[in-house]
């Protein structure tokens, strides 16, 4: 009699079957009160934080292994899989966003304090050597790749093991079709958990951090903040209504909420990998398609990382008064991109490639190290909203490049 009780209780009902967001964002608000009202409650929470975003990164690589394996093992001849076109979608977004980046640090040019940086740096010497360790990547041991998170390899293998299980016993297929959904009841479960995550993600961060390092570089961060804005909310949108022909701010505003909120916490897109492949089943995509397109997203599709490349290597040649023409600032376009696309192959991420960067207009790498040690400083929203950008535009464009077609009705239905 309790337990029905407690099964009927408005609040147990929210818990157990409320809106996922919702419960998001009030742990959000909870944070923040935790944070302002007691912060000696911080070490709680950000365990809680700890805890949840651990439990993604743990169970991103096995679930992306598994799918992936088990959807091609399992294809159906003649069963459309719209990889190509969502690749383009990825390629062309990240290189949009480089150049609203370079067009914004023209328009509000802005020079920073280069200031020593403290610990060992070790970015990559030029854009072979990012080729190079994406290339390596795809060799990697598979064990390694999984332990690791090397999702390059991670796909190489589950790929080629796909294939060749296509052959395999029907028996042997099944197995991999249960084990496939005995992960994804994992993730389920895990990302029921989020609100708590996020609670305890806000509350250390606001603890322990605070904003007060962030005002001294308030322009950069703005400027910074601002393109990303402007990709989510004019270009992506612009990109994925040349595609489907549809208002496409329904969807991109369900990507911003649903995976945008939880990857703007745990700054990881590895993290976020579960998160995006639970919204793509919601929306009813192909998982033969989401199930290759997320991981492969989570590693090229970085426009976050392109607009911070090219915006924090035109602050260094501003403040060094190098000029810049039309020509070289396409190149640097065409560079960011590649650079971004490159980013999840390097330790350290997109700000470690900013000396790359700063390499086409000859800016020593002790100045573009400084650069990169200005970057750190402004990481914890910086970090926070490119990955945010990133992880939500996955989802977009591969429900872009899978909706196309469709009418009206058939696209709004899903949302």
């Amino acid at each position: 009699m309790s337990s029905t009780l407690v099964k009927r209780h408005p609040l147990m009902q929210f818990v157990l079957h409320g809106s996922l967001v919702l419960q998001i964002l009030v742990g959000l608000v909870a944070g923040v009160v935790l944070a302002v009202v007691y912060p000696q409650g911080g070490a709680a929470a950000a365990l809680l934080g700890q805890l949840f975003v651990g439990a993604l990164k743990s169970v991103a690589p096995v679930l992306v292994f598994v799918l992936v394996t088990a959807s091609i093992a399992n294809h159906r001849p003649g069963q459309q899989v719209r990889l190509g076109p969502i690749l383009v979608l990825y390629l062309v977004g990240t290189f949009a966003a480089a150049v609203v980046a370079v067009l914004a640090s023209f328009m509000f040019p802005l020079t920073i304090e280069l200031t020593a940086t403290e610990g060992a740096l070790n970015p990559p010497g030029g854009i072979v050597e990012v080729l190079t360790s994406l290339l390596m990547s795809v060799v990697d041991n598979p064990v390694s790749a999984i332990m690791n998170a090397n999702y390059i390899g991670i796909l190489a293998w589950a790929i080629g093991l796909g294939i060749a299980l296509r052959h395999a016993h029907g028996a042997t297929r099944n197995v991999l079709t249960d084990l496939s959904a005995a992960v994804s009841f994992i993730v389920k479960i895990i990302i029921r958990l989020a609100p708590l995550g996020i609670f305890g993600l806000v509350a250390s961060t606001i603890i322990q951090t605070g904003f007060d390092a962030l005002l001294g570089y308030g322009r950069l961060l703005a400027l910074l903040l601002g393109c990303m804005v402007f990709v989510a909310l004019v270009v992506n949108p612009l990109i994925v209504f040349l595609r489907i022909r549809h208002n496409p701010y329904p969807l991109v505003f369900t990507c911003l909420r649903e995976s945008g909120i939880t990857a703007f916490f745990t700054r990881s897109s590895a993290a976020n990998i579960p998160v995006n492949m639970a919204l793509c089943k919601r929306l009813g995509l192909d998982e033969d398609t989401y199930s290759v397109s997320i991981p492969l997203g989570a590693t090229i599709n970085m426009a976050g990382a392109s607009v911070t490349i090219t915006v924090l290597t035109l602050a260094a040649v501003n403040t060094l008064g190098i000029p810049v023409d039309i020509p070289t600032a396409v190149l640097l376009s065409i560079v960011a991109a590649i650079c971004a696309c490159g980013a999840s192959g390097v330790a350290g991420g997109s700000l470690l490639l900013i000396p790359l960067a700063c390499s086409l207009f000859g800016i020593s790498n002790d100045l573009a190290i400084q650069v990169v040690g200005v970057g750190f400083i402004i990481g914890v929203l910086q970090d926070a909203a490119e990955t945010a950008l990133n992880s939500s535009t996955d989802v977009l464009f591969t429900a872009a490049g899978s909706y196309a077609g469709e009418d009206t009705a058939a696209f709004t239905a899903r949302l």
